[in-house]
């Protein structure tokens, strides 16, 4: 699925997904979604943002809130040396990937 589908897309209750993507799936996905890998073990997506500095990491944050709401789906968010923001997404529900991580992190990129 291609950035601008998925950018199209509004994510779905975690019930109503069914189940989480495999590592292989996942890997497949990801190539269309720029700066997102995933972690070892296959059950979360993130991508690292190194800012200017502690406001706009701040800004940044703010911003991935507003979307973040709109979709009803939540990143893990950690804040490191001021500047390094490390964005962390998986379906809780499902303790894996889905396509509402997918969608979100989409998103997220359109933020510049």
């Amino acid at each position: 699925m291609s950035m601008e589908q998925l950018t199209n897309k509004k994510c779905v209750p975690c019930e109503g997904i069914g189940r989480a993507f495999t590592p292989a799936e996942v890997k497949t996905h990801l190539g269309e979604i720029p700066g997102w890998v995933m972690d070892q073990d296959g059950k979360s997506i993130e991508r690292a943002f190194s800012l200017k500095n502690f406001i706009a990491c701040v800004d940044l944050i703010n911003k991935i809130k507003v979307i973040a709401e709109d979709e009803m789906h939540h990143p893990d968010l950690h804040l490191t040396g001021y500047k390094n923001l490390k964005v962390v997404l998986y379906t809780h529900a499902l303790g894996g990937i889905t396509e509402n991580d997918l969608i979100l992190a989409a998103k997220i990129n359109q933020l510049g």
